[in-house]
């Protein structure tokens, strides 16, 4: 039997939905195309099916809907997918979603599409470490080779939990793991997630794991859906692990690695579809809210590496969704 079949196998309690395990990620393999994708497949998600078409991924919490990225299948067929999903969740939320999601729920069902952050693309042909923007990462490598720092990807386990415990206890939200918008560290599936250590003087010092992004079947990017570190190293090991992981998946032919969502990193223009109120509340919290949430820093992490930078939203049905965010905050453990 194959590792494949056992992955498979070992995952279909996640199965809530009419399709099987195996053929919910036949559709994640032809379709996942967003960083989310993979994390649809975490545990707690329900699903709804359409046999033909793919999945749409949500959970609920205090009564609210709220659905995990864009639906699984063929852009061409979000709207056949919306349509029925929406006819039987007409009150659910959307978090983190592309413009063609945006303009078929709003165009057909008035529904706001608000800004919720930004996500950014590299394309690793054309990735290098050298330029004066990059300097910061440069020096995140230097500081890493003179303090004897190695990386291996390996999947076994090393050290995860104690590592990962460490660094939470460094957060600002530090009673638990986020969840929903980050998939947890354990899953039952995990095909094809890639796991990279750092190392020193032989013991793991910090790890991020992988999530693969799908086209027709095969692997087009990489996301770092968990990263952990010493927090004596602060952003180092985050820089050394991810310069390492990019070179190894160029040379297997990987054309992109995404960094995933930039949460309230925000454009200030106001497209039609947007609620102003939310996204001056948003704006709001991302100035004043780094004591739950270190927004600003995320967001200057990955901007160092200079990727294409897309925007990704929120869809609801009220201007000011207080319940359903209040909601979805107690549903990713931030409050």
């Amino acid at each position: 039997m194959t590792d494949q079949i056992l992955a498979l196998d070992s995952a279909r309690e996640l199965d809530s939905g009419n399709f099987s395990f195996a053929e919910r990620v036949s559709y994640l393999k032809k379709y996942g195309t967003h960083s989310q994708s993979f994390s649809t497949l975490q545990p707690g998600m329900r699903f709804f099916d359409l046999p033909g078409i793919g999945y749409i991924a949500f959970m609920r919490k205090w009564g609210g809907t709220f659905v995990l990225s864009d639906p699984v299948c063929a852009p061409e067929n979000f709207a056949e997918i919306l349509e029925q999903f929406h006819g039987r969740h007409p009150n659910a939320s959307y978090i983190q979603v592309s413009q063609p999601v945006v303009d078929f729920l709003h165009q057909r069902f008035g529904l706001f599409g608000t800004q919720f952050g930004s996500e950014s693309r590299i394309d690793l042909s054309r990735w290098s470490l050298s330029g004066k923007k990059k300097q910061i990462l440069r020096t995140a490598l230097n500081q890493a080779q003179k303090n004897g720092i190695t990386v291996k990807e390996r999947f076994s386990d090393d050290h995860t939990r104690e590592i990962s415990e460490a660094w939470i206890r460094t957060r600002k939200c530090k009673s638990n793991e986020i969840r929903f918008l980050i998939r947890p560290m354990e899953m039952s599936y995990r095909e094809n997630e890639r796991h990279f250590y750092a190392y020193q003087d032989g013991k793991a010092v910090g790890f991020i794991y992988f999530d693969p992004i799908y086209r027709n079947n095969e692997i087009i990017s990489y996301v770092p859906n968990i990263s952990r570190a010493n927090a004596d190293f602060r952003q180092g090991i985050f820089y050394t692990l991810m310069a390492h992981a990019m070179e190894i998946f160029r040379a297997e032919g990987v054309p992109y690695l995404d960094l995933g969502l930039i949460p309230l990193s925000l454009d200030s223009t106001m497209e039609h579809q947007e609620s102003r109120l939310l996204k001056r509340l948003l704006h709001l919290v991302y100035e004043k809210g780094n004591f739950l949430y270190n927004f600003k820093g995320l967001e200057f992490t990955k901007s160092r590496f200079r990727g294409e930078v897309f925007k990704t939203y929120c869809c609801h049905r009220r201007a000011i969704p207080a319940m359903e965010f209040l909601a979805m905050f107690k549903l990713t453990r931030l409050l």
